[in-house]
């Protein structure tokens, strides 16, 4: 799935080809992505100005005067920028055509992600739950101590709780856990203060570092130039099981938790 830095590197790309630009249709090819598109989407947004691209946790809003349409790229999608009227593939389910000849094309072989829309002045009940921005000044180790006391739950399952912090998923959890020391299945109410000032730093590092380098290549994303990104290379433990620790030399581990995969060094996170 698409994590944050994805996501945001699919935001920076689409942006300057969507400013100020007039929706002059919303072409749906497939409505029936992970919720269906609204018969009554295509018809709002015609005409209308994009007057900002923004991105809240893992979904882009495409904000104009008259509301704002919600868009999430789901397990395997991408959006580009192509030609309008460039042939559709089979998986190219939804077009936003602009005024300016271009198109904004939604690629989903899983259809997982959804199009929807948001009214002036109020909060997508999709958005209305989630915690702070990871790398905003409202998050902090502070915030994490005081969230986890009490639970216990492993640490990992908690930073990649939305309601905590939005957009730190499972590669970038694996990360962040290791540089700063961490084992991923320590409960979340066992970590000291001074532990998690260091977990919220090297998250805010890592999650900047990705976004700077395009964010971390997956099998079913590009970014929004078609270009891969590249943070990848530099992962120290995710998808690595088995292989040296890249600190310390200890083959690395892995094991389930919350039903996804987490890699970790024995030897280095306590």
């Amino acid at each position: 799935m698409p994590e944050l830095p994805e996501v945001e590197t699919t935001r920076r790309g689409v942006e300057p080809h969507c400013l100020g630009r007039t929706v002059k249709q919303l072409q749906v090819r497939d409505p029936r992505l992970r919720w269906p598109v609204p018969d009554t989407l295509a018809p709002a947004l015609a005409g209308l100005v994009i007057t900002a691209v923004e991105r809240r946790g893992k979904y882009l809003l495409f904000r104009t005067e008259k509301g704002s349409l919600l868009v999430h790229l789901g397990m395997s999608g991408s959006l580009r920028v192509v030609a309008a009227g460039a042939e559709p593939g089979r998986h190219d389910h939804i077009d936003l055509l602009l005024d300016s000849g271009l198109s904004l094309r939604y690629h989903d072989p899983r259809r997982f992600g959804c199009f929807l829309w948001q009214a002036p002045g109020e909060v997508h009940p999709l958005l209305a739950h989630l915690g702070p921005e990871p790398l905003s000044e409202a998050f902090d180790g502070e915030l994490l101590y005081r969230f986890s006391r009490g639970r216990r739950s492993p640490v990992k399952n908690f930073i990649m709780d939305g309601t905590v912090v939005v957009g730190v998923g499972n590669i970038y959890a694996n990360e962040a856990l290791f540089l700063s020391g961490i084992h991923p299945g320590r409960a979340a109410g066992r970590v000291s203060p001074a532990r998690y000032l260091r977990l919220a730093d090297c998250i805010k590092r890592v999650l900047t570092s990705a976004i700077e380098q395009g964010g971390t290549t997956l099998r079913d994303f590009v970014g929004g130039d078609g270009k891969p990104g590249y943070f990848a290379q530099q992962l120290y433990v995710y998808g690595r099981a088995g292989q040296p620790c890249k600190a310390c030399g200890t083959p690395l581990r892995e094991r389930r938790l919350g039903q996804r995969s987490s890699v970790y060094c024995v030897t280095c996170q306590r």
